[in-house]
């Protein structure tokens, strides 16, 4: 099909509207301060903020780019000719930041796009002085002349053409001024994947053909098929600008293989993930995470997951020693057993919420507070309902206290009822109430509605301060029974280690004797009772890197104990999961993990032994995607056999939200029923 058919002209025109949105979001980092360009604001009509996850995805994307330009520098800092040749450019600002910072000795500059965007990019400049005061030789060529070339300057080049016209590119940057055989970094920033991919694949090698002394810069996206991938896909979709590249090479090892079939001699991939963690200095972290109130921990490390292949030619090998990743990439030590079969729950109700918190009030009776839906924080409660064909949920007719709140712990207490700990109202506002929760005798239950009394409990002794994404764990001591607080975080502390104790029956926070190593602070982890004390696993520690340690809080005759439960093989780092005891054996449920591939299923880690394996999950009885991350879960009888999971999903950076509908449940016989 030619290139030009009205059909592609279509499919261009969409894809050229992407270039307004990213512009106005990479406005909207520099404008917060997540990095510094003063330029960029000139090619919107409006600043606009946008949401802070959108922010620090930018900044990501910005801060690699950035990083290789400064490390192609560097290796060809002796090279008396250097070039830049953007693909796509767009709207973007490279030249004039680079100018301003005085980083372009030597550098010429060759911005390639659409013909229809080079031209409002050269009426843009023509037009603000600014722009203007940049480029001093600036030569504005008659399209009737070049037919291409917009605007041609000594350091700058600005250029109409379609990169999948190999013979055409090659004249009219030839023409431009461009020089084969000078040391040259190709940037393509989610350019080529809307191209049909025999066209993405001809400009990878006409590049390594025509630049034999080049480096290529690539963002794209990868894992098309986990949730958030489908998500982006769909979204992408609606827009009529479909990534293509996804399908045929869909990971770091296809795209590998992409390149260097295309004719370059190396190739190394990084996502943004690595590039963060392993790139960035702990003090430049520490500085972007405290520019906004944050908290989208489980969709933030998705869209980082977007990878970059570098691929070199025959020079600035030193680019990909300064590339590789100290972040080990694990291979889940997955279980040569059939997957754990996912269900609808039985005749289950539509729960469409995230962060929401769940207990167990009475056998088939499960409460659920909080969270957030698709109107907001949700202030309704909630009780799922167990009769004979199947499950029904019903309101709550709350007395008392109203609960509203993301990411609160929910407990269930003996004799019935919970107690209800922390949580947030936004990412400045986190909460320290401890409310309980019981069966209201005043009223009889309806069919439609159950009566529950919220009252707040007020304690004695010095408390934990306000947080959320902490844990609250039952435990029994020496005839008493105490609700045991860990880790969360509040608006100012990314992370927490300190532990509290609160006696239900003396509504007293309790100093108790706690000796052992006390593990390291963490938010969005779990806790499960276990031993007479409770077992800790996971979550995200400091400066957002995912754990994977298990930590035993074991009672002794004076107090507590922490103890380190060594596990083998290591699992992968993982958070924003849902664990449970189950004989000897904790099961751990879906979470968010960043060094491996895939989703992550059904952790089985056996405490008597430390042994661990995973376990996939069977998806195809209910719909996709599935996000298994913001969820809560309960068991469903004694046994621990089922499980349901219950609410999950998340804002999907800027391609919008995606919730999971229904509850589901989970049979754990199979795990149960065999020595793991």
């Amino acid at each position: 099909m030619p290139v030009n058919s009205r059909r592609e002209q279509g499919k261009d025109a969409a894809v050229q509207g992407t270039n307004d949105s990213s512009v106005v979001s990479k406005v909207s980092a520099a404008a917060q301060g997540y990095f510094h360009d003063d330029f960029l604001k000139h090619f919107v009509c409006k600043v606009s903020r946008r949401a802070p996850l959108i922010n620090r995805g930018y900044y990501v994307r910005w801060k690699a780019v950035d990083h290789c330009l400064k490390q192609f520098f560097h290796a060809t800092q002796s090279c008396s000719r250097r070039q830049i040749l953007s693909l796509g450019a767009g709207f973007d600002s490279l030249y004039f930041r680079l100018h301003a910072e005085g980083a372009l000795g030597g550098v010429t500059v060759f911005e390639v796009d659409f013909p229809e965007v080079a031209r409002r990019k050269a009426a843009l400049i023509n037009s603000n002085t600014c722009l203007k005061d940049t480029l001093p030789d600036r030569e504005t060529v008659s399209n009737q002349q070049t037919n291409a070339v917009f605007i041609r300057s000594g350091h700058y080049n600005l250029i109409g053409v379609d990169v999948r016209k190999e013979q055409e590119v090659e004249v009219t940057l030839s023409a431009a001024g461009l020089q084969w055989d000078a040391p040259t970094l190709v940037l393509s920033e989610v350019v080529l994947t809307y191209m049909e991919t025999q066209w993405s694949d001809a400009v990878i090698g006409w590049a390594a053909k025509l630049l034999p002394q080049s480096v290529f810069v690539m963002y794209e996206q990868i894992h098309p098929d986990d949730p958030f991938g489908r998500v982006m896909q769909n979204h992408f979709l609606k827009l009529n600008s479909t990534i293509h590249a996804l399908k045929q090479y869909p990971d770091t090892v296809a795209q590998t293989q992409r390149f260097i079939q295309k004719g370059w001699e190396k190739c190394v991939c990084m996502d943004m993930n690595q590039f963060y963690f392993d790139l960035l200095l702990e003090d430049e972290r520490q500085r972007v995470e405290g520019l906004e109130p944050f908290d989208e921990f489980e969709v933030s490390k998705q869209p980082h997951s977007q990878q970059r292949p570098l691929s070199d030619s025959r020079i600035v090998h030193v680019l990909f020693s300064l590339l590789v990743s100290s972040i080990p990439h694990m291979t889940p030590q997955w279980a040569e057993r059939p997957p754990l079969v996912i269900q609808p729950m039985c005749r289950s109700p539509s729960i469409e919420v995230v962060g929401m918190a769940s207990a167990i009030l009475a056998p088939g009776i499960i409460l659920l507070t909080g969270g957030c839906g698709r109107s907001g924080r949700d202030t309704v409660a909630r009780v799922l309902i167990k009769e004979k064909d199947g499950w029904k949920c019903a309101c709550v007719e709350a007395h008392g206290e109203q609960v509203v709140g993301l990411y609160q712990t929910l407990t269930s207490i003996p004799g019935g009822g919970a107690v209800l700990f922390g949580g947030r109202t936004s990412p400045l506002n986190p909460t320290d109430s401890v409310v309980c929760v019981t069966s209201d005798p005043s009223n009889e239950q309806s069919q439609s509605a159950v009566q529950l009394s919220f009252k707040n409990m007020v304690c004695t002794g010095t408390g934990p301060k306000p947080r959320w994404r902490h844990t609250s764990t039952l435990i029994c001591y020496k005839d008493k029974t105490f609700l045991f607080v860990f880790g969360g975080r509040t608006e100012k502390d990314p992370v927490l280690s300190d532990a509290h104790f609160l006696c239900l029956e003396d509504k007293h926070w309790t100093e108790m004797t706690v000796v052992g190593a006390v593990p390291e602070a963490r938010h969005s982890h779990s806790a499960c009772p276990y031993g007479g004390g409770l077992v800790i696993f996971g979550g995200l520690g400091k400066g957002g890197r995912p754990l994977c340690d298990a930590f035993y809080l074991r009672p002794t005759s004076s107090g507590f104990c922490w103890e380190t439960k060594n596990l083998h093989p290591p699992p992968v780092p993982r958070y924003s999961h849902s664990a449970h005891v189950v004989n000897e054996k904790m099961v751990v449920v879906g979470g968010v993990w960043l060094q491996a591939d895939g989703v992550p299923g059904v952790g089985v880690i056996n405490l008597s032994t430390g042994s661990c394996v995973e376990i996939q999950l069977d998806t195809s009885s209910v719909p996709w995607p599935l996000m298994l991350h913001s969820f809560c879960s309960e068991l469903l009888d004694s046994e621990g056999s089922e499980m349901v999971l219950i609410g999950g999903g998340g804002n999907c950076f800027s391609f919008g939200t995606h919730l999971n509908l229904h509850p589901i449940t989970v049979d754990l016989r199979p795990i149960l029923c065999n020595s793991y």
